[in-house]
């Protein structure tokens, strides 16, 4: 499809400066632009490129101020969140792309699921009894729906994604690739002989509304109850989260963290990659923890941690700067002894 600058300015509340008639039919990086792309520039780091780029049109914030001449051919739209404005095209861009209405054969439904309006079902899924499908789902080929699971309208299923029973989705949820919800916790009790007898976990997983799963992610179900992953929850590729867990709504989670059984994390927290958690903690709202932390103890709120174990990030840095000045210390340490022993002489 094509679209106008005109079109997209006022999609975007910007302001056209330059060929209101310019049109574009693709995106690209600014850096990687093309005649008929549409780019944007938000960080200071890449504005050289936009002296150069062959794009048509670029989104740019009301406050860029240009220090060398624009290239004729490129028209600018400024808004007031460059950055905000293209992951709203983009949105825009994926939605015109998904799948029309269909059920692609091979593909087993049973005769008890209860189906919404306009469900995409890709080839080879299998959808077990009585689960509840709401309007204007797709559910790419490959998925395993098991019984009693509720998905919410306009959930996204991408393909290889298994959903254990009774597991409920939320509205407008994203699942994507191989992805797992709700296999079993990692529940063990040793008997008297020592053998890990595992101990049956008929809790369950729920996923609130726009709740975001990265590929390869899994979230265990619950012992007993619900593990929970409250609305607008973001979560990265490569993530575990056990049984129990309760993620408060509108926390980012980067790839391969590691959330251990019954922890309580708050609201907007953001947490790096390779964090680990561990079981039984409480992690407060508004927190920050920086990527391969290591985190054992509760959390207040509004802290930002780094480290493992992980503690208040000045005085991780300020301690940093101490070990790595700590072989020439060391160094320095052996001369005084030295000095020390030939004055004892």
């Amino acid at each position: 499809m094509e679209f106008t600058a005109e079109q997209i300015a006022g999609m975007l509340n910007g302001k056209v400066e330059g060929d209101s008639s310019a049109l574009v039919n693709s995106l690209a990086k600014i850096e990687e632009g093309f005649f008929g792309a549409l780019s944007f520039l938000s960080n200071p780091k890449y504005e050289h490129f936009i002296y150069d780029t062959k794009s048509t049109i670029c989104i740019v914030n009301e406050k860029f101020t240009p220090i060398k001449p624009i290239p004729k051919t490129l028209t600018l739209i400024r808004v007031e969140d460059a950055y905000a404005c293209f992951a709203k095209l983009l949105n825009l861009y994926d939605s015109i792309n998904k799948e029309d209405p269909r059920v692609e054969q091979p593909s087993f439904i049973d005769k008890s699921v209860k189906v919404g309006k306009d469900l995409f079902l890709g080839a080879f899924s299998y959808i077990s009894r009585d689960v509840v499908i709401g309007d204007n789902v797709s559910i790419y080929p490959n998925v395993y729906i098991g019984h009693n699971v509720k998905i919410g309208e306009g959930t996204i299923i991408y393909s290889g994604v298994k959903i254990y029973h009774g597991s409920i989705l939320g509205e407008k949820c994203v699942i994507h690739s191989g992805a797992v919800i709700g296999s079993d916790g990692f529940g063990f009790a040793p008997d008297e002989n020592g053998n890990f007898q595992q101990i049956p976990q008929i809790g369950n997983v729920v996923l609130e509304d726009s709740v975001n799963i990265g590929a390869n992610t899994t979230i265990d179900r619950a012992t007993m109850g619900s593990t929970i992953i409250r609305s607008g929850v973001k979560i990265d590729n490569l993530v575990q989260i056990a049984h129990n867990v309760d993620i408060g709504s509108n926390t980012a989670m980067a790839a391969q963290v590691g959330v251990a059984g019954s922890c309580k994390i708050g609201q907007n927290v953001m947490i790096g990659g390779q964090v680990g958690l561990a079981g039984h903690m409480k992690v407060g709202n508004n927190v920050k923890i920086a990527a391969q932390s290591g985190v054992s103890g509760d959390i207040k709120d509004g802290s930002i941690l780094m480290g493992s174990p992980a503690f208040d990030n000045k005085e991780y840095k300020k301690s940093y700067l101490g070990f790595r000045r700590l072989p020439r210390i060391l160094e320095r340490i052996q001369v005084i002894e030295d000095k020390i022993k030939t004055l004892i002489k």
